[in-house]
């Protein structure tokens, strides 16, 4: 990988601010304020280049770099989460064993099991 890859934290911003199209949506989700996640997609741009985010009028809009690096992204930070939460859970499967009488697991147990 010869590229270097910019700050994870500026990826999540932009990342919120795309979902939300709206700063201080975005800040909320990400327990920070506006003016931090403005500045994480700001420098994110200067180290991209393009311009990921625009105004338009007292909305924002993602141009056509932004909105082609959302889908890559929220794949990633789904991967992420994916092997995060394995990790959490240490290789285990949840696993439950029961152990009944023939006759009652066929009477009784059996029938409820897609309740379960």
């Amino acid at each position: 990988m010869s590229e270097w890859l910019p700050s994870l934290n500026a990826l999540r911003a932009f990342d919120a601010v795309a979902w939300h199209l709206s700063y201080r949506d975005a800040a909320a989700e990400l327990h920070v304020t506006p003016a931090a996640v403005k500045q994480l997609v700001g420098k994110l741009e200067a180290a991209l280049g393009p311009a990921l985010v625009e105004r338009r009028g007292r909305d924002i809009a993602l141009t056509r770099a932004g909105a082609e690096g959302v889908p890559g992204l929220r794949t990633a930070f789904k991967q992420m989460t994916d092997a995060v939460e394995r990790m959490r859970a240490g290789g285990r499967r949840n696993l439950l064993t029961i152990t009944v009488e023939p006759s009652f697991a066929a009477a009784w147990l059996v029938p409820r099991l897609d309740g379960f």
